[in-house]
């Protein structure tokens, strides 16, 4: 493969080009690109805005597809006892938060991947592993007889999904300036975490249309027979996204970290407050994404599947894909209200306002009103959403003053690569929210009969959080504060 350069037209003699500091972009073999520098404003407007564009587009699809998979069994139990799988009620919530437990340790290592392989290389080697869960989820529901300790481990083989979280965002997160940084680390969160609300709405409607066109009318509600469309649906859409990242985005040559480098972020305290307060944001979005469609069958049976019917054609459809496509669409505007008005303040109101929405949620339970339930579910993913969207902003901040004050000044390239391992390192932290609210609910369930010992935990957690981000990020006299975080 030929070298590809784009080169910036030589000034006429004794003028100074406006460009004239700029180093040009060069694609050499493999689609790596040379002297990429985001915050050189020549060099934006003239290639590096479409390049970084197009990067993330791609981006945003492979990692949808890693949220689809990585969610796939959140809405897969409730069908498993129609398919004639029996299973108690602690089994059925391992299978909800294996994928969740897995997921979030692979952030870590997949923190690192970019690096060492490059965004380019990586997602198309993440996107294909996700066949791997798609294809064990259809061989496995296909038939009762399969043993839980299978189910269990083909469960935590959609963590693949949840990995590719990290190195997606530590990728795009060297793509774009940083007055740019919140909406574009906004607009690909956003759109992988819709993957979740996807596969909640287009699984219940593709495998109970196959249930139709293998059964016919008569048998169109036995939908577990044809379970295994769950993970079949998704195998064409991941070979495109594979096929995309291989032939249009691009490798960074800088976008090289060291161990020193993620051994630093590990050692910054800072890391560990806003990991926790991503367990209160993103673990609860992911959490209560993963959970919401048991938790409906659970207390709203009548609600749990509506039939819809198009020219005739009977389907299965969930209302609780609205909870994750409601947290989904409000996760770019949180980093959007982030770089307007400073992600600890836009953080703190998304715990308040989840913090509340809990508490009426626990108080009209009694009432047993079904939209009255999902409508305040609805809130508390919105306001999870805005929060995932504002904590995320803050890293890049918080990171580059706690660097300047480590080393008196920090060079831009040590900043943006200990914020990029921060990303992936507090991503991964916070996808455990993912495993502990399936089995907090669990435990509760298991122990007293209701759900509403573990909510009322959940309100103390975000009181706290609320309380250690204000602390922390908005007190008068806090240096990171004084920084607009």
């Amino acid at each position: 493969m030929s070298t590809e350069s784009t080169t910036t037209p030589a000034p006429a003699p004794g003028v100074q080009s406006p460009a004239a500091q700029s180093l040009r972009l060069d694609v050499r073999r493999g689609r790596w690109i040379e002297h990429w520098n985001p915050e050189d404003s020549a060099q934006w407007e003239a290639e590096g805005r479409a390049v970084a564009r197009r990067n993330l587009r791609w981006s945003i699809f492979a990692e949808f597809l890693g949220f689809v998979v990585w969610q796939l069994w959140s809405i897969v139990v409730v069908s498993l006892p129609a398919a004639g799988f029996r299973f108690d009620t602690s089994q059925t919530f391992w299978l909800i938060s294996m994928p969740s437990l897995v997921g979030a340790t692979l952030r870590i290592p997949y923190t690192f991947t970019v690096s060492r392989f490059g965004g380019r290389n990586w997602t198309v080697v993440s996107a294909l592993l996700l066949l791997i869960p798609t294809l064990g989820l259809a061989a496995c529901v296909a038939t009762p007889s399969t043993p839980f300790w299978l189910m269990l481990a083909v469960a935590g083989l959609a963590g693949f999904g949840g990995g590719n979280f990290a190195s997606s965002m530590a990728n795009i997160t060297f793509f774009f300036p940083a007055r740019e940084k919140g909406w574009a680390l906004g607009l690909n969160a956003a759109g992988g975490n819709l993957g979740a609300a996807v596969a909640q709405l287009a699984v219940p409607l593709a495998v109970s249309l196959a249930a139709f066109v293998a059964s016919g009318a008569a048998a169109a509600g036995k939908a577990g027979s044809t379970l295994a469309v769950a993970g079949l649906m998704w195998v064409p859409l991941i070979l495109v996204a594979a096929f995309g990242a291989l032939r249009r985005m691009d490798n960074l040559a800088h976008a090289k970290g060291d161990l020193a480098g993620s051994l630093a972020a590990l050692r910054e305290p800072h890391l560990w407050v806003v990991s926790l307060l991503y367990i209160g944001t993103f673990g609860s979005f992911i959490g209560f994404g993963g959970v919401f469609p048991k938790l409906i069958h659970d207390i709203f049976p009548a609600y749990s599947v509506f039939t819809v019917s198009a020219a005739g054609v009977p389907a299965a459809l969930s209302l609780a894909f609205l909870g994750p496509l409601v947290g989904s669409l409000a996760r770019p505007y949180g980093g959007r209200l982030a770089d307007r008005f400073g992600g600890a303040r836009i953080t703190v109101a998304s715990f308040a306002v989840m913090a509340a929405a809990t508490i009426a949620l626990v108080a009209t339970l009694p009432l047993k009103g079904f939209w009255l339930f999902l409508g305040l579910f609805l809130v508390l993913f919105a306001a999870s959403g805005v929060g995932n969207g504002s904590t995320y902003r803050m890293i890049p901040v918080i990171f580059a003053r706690a660097s300047r004050a480590a080393r008196g000044g920090a060079p831009a390239s040590h900043t943006a690569r200990l914020a990029s391992a921060a990303l992936g390192l507090i991503s991964a932290v916070g996808a455990y929210g993912g495993f502990v609210i399936p089995q907090l609910l669990g435990a509760s369930s298991a122990a007293t009969g209701s759900y509403v010992p573990a909510f009322l935990g959940f309100v103390a957690a975000y009181a706290l959080m609320l309380a250690v981000c204000w602390g922390c990020y908005l007190r008068r006299g806090s240096l990171v504060a004084q920084a607009g975080a």
